[in-house]
């Protein structure tokens, strides 16, 4: 991580906290992002929270977005594969 000067923040009525661009960039944090947020004595340390559901969620919808599919051709596409593995599944083999 790169070496990023220390910044003054506000506090907002509701309890929010914009960390600033600089530290983002440098943290590696993305909108919409989860952090766990630790109490140390006076201080807190933020970090990313790497859930793997959320992550996998994340990278689904990367390349959801990269491939250009509409919802109605995902949702086509999904039901044909659900389709053809119930056939897998549940055929019943001719003797």
């Amino acid at each position: 991580m790169e070496t990023v000067k220390t910044a003054v923040a506000e506090i907002k009525s509701r309890g929010q906290l914009t960390i600033p661009k600089k530290i983002r960039n440098a943290s590696h944090f993305e909108e919409g992002q989860v952090v766990s947020i630790i109490p140390v004595g006076d201080s807190v340390i933020i970090t990313p929270k790497r859930l793997e559901l959320d992550e996998a969620r994340r990278q689904i919808k990367k390349i959801i977005k990269a491939s250009g599919l509409s919802e109605e051709a995902l949702l086509a596409g999904l039901k044909e594969e659900r389709e053809k593995l119930y056939k897998e599944t549940y055929a019943q083999k001719k003797v």
